[in-house]
């Protein structure tokens, strides 16, 4: 084979023609023509130089309304709610704090007074309780003493 032929030539046994496969239309839905609302009029314009223009008017498309805004943020708004509240909690919190407190020292000074009172009450029994189980007993009696003499 001829080295320098056309390529199309030197390839023409290795060329696969593909026919490609045609696509069927799909059946749309037959068209009804639809009467308008309202028949538009028709308006006739007359050119400077002469000439009439005839034709629909073509009402200019309205933009929407701009929504307007509140002055102030529904954030801002949902914050300063929040620290109203908050605030007033402030005053419950601080009341039982206080509350607290002096619950904790009515609480602590009843256990130093029992403390005292159980402390002295051991303190009577465990001193006047005890008599010297050994020893001189010496009884006081009502004396009378006439004349350097004592009677006893």
């Amino acid at each position: 084979m001829n080295q320098y032929r056309h390529p199309a030539a030197r390839d023409a046994a290795a060329v696969e023609v593909h026919h490609p496969t045609p696509i069927t239309p799909a059946h749309a839905a037959p068209l009804i023509p639809a009467q308008p609302a309202a028949i538009p009029t028709v308006t006739s314009v007359v050119l400077p130089d002469g000439r009439i223009v005839t034709g629909y008017a073509v009402i200019p498309t309205q933009p929407e309304p701009v929504r307007v805004k509140p002055p102030v943020s529904r954030a801002a708004v949902n914050i300063a709610l929040g620290g109203i509240g908050f605030s007033a909690v402030c005053g419950g919190l601080f009341l039982l704090t206080a509350f607290i407190t002096a619950l904790t020292a009515l609480i602590t000074q009843l256990v130093i007074l029992a403390a005292v009172i159980f402390g002295g009450w051991v303190a009577v029994q465990v001193l006047g309780a005890s008599r010297p189980s050994g020893g001189t007993t010496v009884q006081i009696r009502k004396a009378v003493i006439k004349r350097n003499h004592f009677h006893g």
